[in-house]
């Protein structure tokens, strides 16, 4: 589904780059079509995204539905979010949070993803 393809997208932009400038991990709880855990881990050597838990502790949760996290990505028929930097959408989300969505955790962290776009 559209989840996994965007997930799918991320793990292939992750690049030791962003894992060293960002140390950080973002876990998604998506509600809805393709929901559930997944996570984004820009801490641990190489990097990964996918479904699941991370694989270290999240510093970051992100909560929202599904259809939200890949309107973030796609942005519904503009110029895509996710090129050219897949991390796009933490800006988005500080600014355009959906309603029904939350973030916890080290605020922080995701503004120092920010300065990296």
């Amino acid at each position: 589904g559209p989840v996994a393809e965007t997930f799918r997208v991320i793990q292939g932009a992750v690049t030791e780059e962003y894992v060293r400038s960002t140390q950080g991990v973002f876990q998604f709880e998506l509600s809805g079509d393709g929901g559930g855990t997944w996570y984004i881990d820009l801490k641990t050597e190489g990097g990964s995204a996918g479904f699941g838990k991370p694989p270290v502790t999240a510093d970051v949760v992100m909560s929202m539905s599904s259809a939200d996290f890949v309107k973030m990505f796609t942005g519904e028929g503009q110029r895509p979010f996710l090129y050219p930097n897949p991390f796009n959408f933490l800006i988005v989300f500080l600014c355009f949070m959906p309603g029904n969505s939350s973030i916890k955790g080290d605020e922080m962290l995701t503004l120092s993803v920010e300065k990296m776009v």
